[in-house]
């Protein structure tokens, strides 16, 4: 009989608990928050008051961060092209959902909320986000450097979706204002996305050398590649979370556009909320990167975010607008049209030798103020 019980009490004793944990060598938040999200949603968290949007709105904070990170787990694990092309989907999904939530809330005109997010992430992104790595990387290092032929390439493309996709808009006389007319609409989409996939092509197979650092980086600088159990555990939790943001975004998306409405805040900051939102787990690795001397890592990093943000959502959004028959109005204002050519020609100078110092990230953190000053005080 003791021999039976031990027998039963080691079914899952502590220590394999542990193992196990051990083994999936994932985050506990990124396990909890998934389920979370879950809870919050069939409870409708969200519709309890105070106390219940603001324990909704963490959980879906939490919730895309875990999401972020299961799809990182499972892009390392699958290896290029598809790991890039896996994270990215991932991200846009999470993108997209938020901001088609928005749009079809019916507490103010959101029909520019596509527009205000994609541009204010490709001003976090080049401005906040460059220029952070460059000074934090700039203070520990001196002198960083960087494989030019990569970074000019991703500066090409982006500066050709940035132009096609919140530029061009305001000078066709298809349609009425910033907007597109629906067989333009559909051309940009189609080109915004062949582009983006050209680049991941280039990035991952056809010419990866431009973009992995001149020198060779040290053994354990690579990740250990997920296991089975971990990669299939973080697909199933990604797609919880996945759906959890989703079905959290419709249910907020209201009460917070009604919100900033309310307190006489431009309707433009909820882009930019949903944008460093949605960047937050990419900015945080590719500071930690520039920290770590490896800018070229940085930068990939970051400016493969801007081009995902424009190459899928762009695409998707279009597709949803056509669908639903919602208004879109993608061409920026004057004001944000001298920002963006002040932020490409600056990073084009600052990125421009190949090597770099805290000057150039002074330099992007000043823009990116400017950028948000004017958009609370416009």
């Amino acid at each position: 009989m003791p021999e039976q019980a031990n027998n039963v009490d080691a079914i899952v004793p502590p220590a394999t608990q542990r193992a196990l944990l051990k083994r999936l060598a994932l985050p506990w938040w990124t396990i909890l928050f998934p389920f979370l999200a879950a809870v919050a949603v069939l409870v409708s968290l969200y519709t309890m008051g105070t106390v219940g949007t603001i324990g909704a709105s963490v959980v879906l904070i939490g919730a895309v961060l875990a999401a972020v990170h299961h799809a990182e787990v499972v892009a390392h694990r699958v290896g290029e092209p598809f790991g890039t092309l896996v994270l990215a989907i991932a991200v846009t999904v999470i993108e997209v959902s938020l901001i088609v939530s928005l749009m079809l809330s019916d507490a103010g005109d959101a029909s520019a909320l596509a527009r205000d997010t994609v541009f204010a992430a490709i001003m976090i992104i080049i401005n906040g986000i460059v220029g952070l790595c460059l000074m934090a990387g700039g203070l520990r290092h001196g002198e960083q450097r960087f494989t030019l032929r990569g970074v000019s390439a991703a500066l090409a493309v982006l500066t050709a979706m940035v132009v096609l996709s919140l530029v061009l808009p305001n000078f066709v006389t298809s349609a009425p204002g910033p907007t597109y007319a629906p067989p333009q609409l559909i051309f940009v989409a189609i080109v915004s996305l062949f582009l983006y996939l050209m680049f991941v092509l280039v990035q991952t197979v056809r010419h990866r050398e431009y973009f992995l650092p001149d020198e060779e980086l040290p053994a354990d600088s690579h990740a250990e590649r997920p296991s089975v159990l971990t990669t299939w555990t973080s697909v199933g939790l990604l797609l919880v979370a996945l759906v959890g943001v989703v079905l959290l975004a419709k249910g907020l998306s209201g009460i917070v556009e009604r919100a900033v409405l309310d307190a006489g805040l431009p309707l433009a900051i909820v882009g930019v909320v949903i944008a460093a939102l949605v960047l937050a787990p990419e900015s945080l690795a590719a500071y930690r990167a520039a920290k770590r001397n490896r800018l070229q890592t940085s930068l990939n990093l970051a400016l493969g975010s801007a081009l995902a943000t424009i190459g899928l959502t762009i695409p998707s959004v279009a597709i949803v607008s056509l669908i639903l028959d919602l208004p879109l109005a993608l061409g920026i204002g004057s004001k944000n049209i001298t920002l963006l050519i002040l932020s490409m020609f600056t990073i084009t100078l600052s990125l421009g030798t190949g090597r770099t110092t805290i000057l150039g990230g002074a330099v992007h953190l000043v823009i990116f103020a400017a950028y948000l000053f004017t958009t609370i005080v416009p």
